[in-house]
């Protein structure tokens, strides 16, 4: 039993929402990160910033490999950004290069916005 209201929040959230809602949350979470990451470097908590780096690169491997590459059309491009865009927060994360971290966010930040645009879309043809 989750003790944590919070928690026990954010564990019903997950549990109950949509495929599409899912996918945006996880995007959400991965922005936060990478700003997280970003704003660590930037006052020198190098500590923090992998932390959250290596958490932005979780979520981008799992992003990828629930990618079914054969099911659309854009699905092969999808996968390239997905590997382009772990390089590039390992790379930030080794070099400790908050450029490269900022580089990141603003990628991320489109796809976040992206496949919102996208799932409401869906709901709205749903509905």
């Amino acid at each position: 039993m989750n003790l944590n209201p919070r928690a026990a929040y954010m564990d019903a959230s997950v549990a109950t929402a949509s495929p599409a809602r899912l996918l945006v949350m996880l995007y959400e979470r991965l922005v936060l990160d990478v700003t997280r990451a970003l704003e660590a470097q930037r006052s020198g908590d190098l500590q923090e910033a992998h932390r959250q780096l290596v958490h932005a690169q979780d979520i981008v491997l799992e992003l990828r490999s629930s990618l079914r590459v054969e099911e659309w059309d854009g699905a092969p491009q999808l996968a390239s950004i997905y590997d382009f865009l772990h390089l590039q927060l390992v790379r930030a994360n080794i070099g400790k290069d908050a450029d490269l971290t900022e580089a990141c966010l603003a990628l991320v930040t489109d796809l976040c916005a992206t496949w919102r645009e996208a799932a409401v879309a869906s709901m709205n043809n749903v509905a």
